[in-house]
């Protein structure tokens, strides 16, 4: 399978894994946020995986996908997952997916790439936190306005998600070559049963390694500090203790959102390794 339609199945894979605490699954909805949509997202954001496998810029792919899910979903679904799987499925387009080949695609990213970005919130809302001390001219929030200070100061697509490395958990792995996606990719391949089973094992296993960065932004340090302990608790846990937890979380509107994103990145790099449905 080329490596969109890979990244396309691993999207689908991750929102239909179940129980997912405080995310949307097939048994769950959040809010106003419905399972169909994070299908119609996966779908909706293929052609800009499509470009992201044959060549394309990471910026631009990325924000091609990002309009794409938008359109297709209503909402934003994935936006954090397709900020981990451009530039993964770029590299795979390339040769033998590594962490060494995907911590080179990122730190190649340019100017243009990083004004692609910035478009790419002009499609659908993102949370987001306050930006690092010093980077107000290039808050997020501003969407396009901010291109022209960050073309003037030159930063690349990897310069701006290094900036936020420390508070945002996508951009950490940005920074730090995927460490923690390749991590949970080995774990999905060690474990046995559905694919998408497995996926929803890694994800309990991330949020309770690390606290969510969407929490944070959301409800507070302290809020996703108890969200992880609490996952880290039911690890091993009766599936039924796992889904009174993903319905608590759910109750409370809790969405550890980056650690899906993350669940969906390294479930994408399974499937690049040789892990299928079949």
């Amino acid at each position: 399978m080329n490596p969109a339609a890979d990244a396309e199945l691993a999207l689908l894979l991750e929102a239909a894994g179940t129980p997912k605490p405080g995310n949307v699954d097939r048994h769950r909805d959040h809010g106003d946020l419905h399972f169909e949509q994070f299908l119609g997202g996966a779908v909706g954001a293929r052609p800009g995986l499509d470009d992201a496998a044959e060549g394309e810029r990471v910026g631009a792919a990325f924000e091609e996908s990002v309009a794409g899910m938008a359109d297709s979903a209503g909402t934003n679904t994935q936006f954090g997952a397709l900020l981990m799987l451009t530039p993964l499925v770029k590299a795979a387009g390339e040769g033998e997916l590594t962490p060494e080949r995907a911590a080179s695609t990122v730190e190649a990213t340019t100017v243009a790439d990083a004004a692609d970005f910035y478009r790419a919130f002009e499609h659908t809302d993102v949370a987001l936190d306050d930006p690092p001390e010093g980077a107000s001219d290039i808050d997020a929030r501003r969407g396009a306005d901010a291109i022209p200070a960050l073309r003037e100061r030159g930063l690349t697509l990897f310069d701006v998600l290094e900036l936020g490395a420390d508070s945002d958990g996508v951009a950490a792995e940005w920074a730090s070559g995927f460490e923690r996606t390749f991590d949970a990719a080995d774990y999905i391949e060690r474990r046995s049963g559905p694919l998408s089973a497995r996926g929803a094992e890694a994800f309990l296993r991330l949020l309770a390694e690390e606290p969510d960065t969407l929490v944070v932004t959301n409800h507070g340090r302290e809020t996703a500090r108890e969200v992880s302990e609490r996952a880290a608790g039911l690890l091993d846990a009766p599936t039924g203790k796992v889904e009174a937890f993903a319905d608590d979380l759910v109750e409370q509107e809790i969405n550890p959102g980056t650690t899906a994103d993350i669940a969906a990145a390294a479930l994408f790099v399974a499937l690049r390794r040789g892990e299928s449905v079949a």
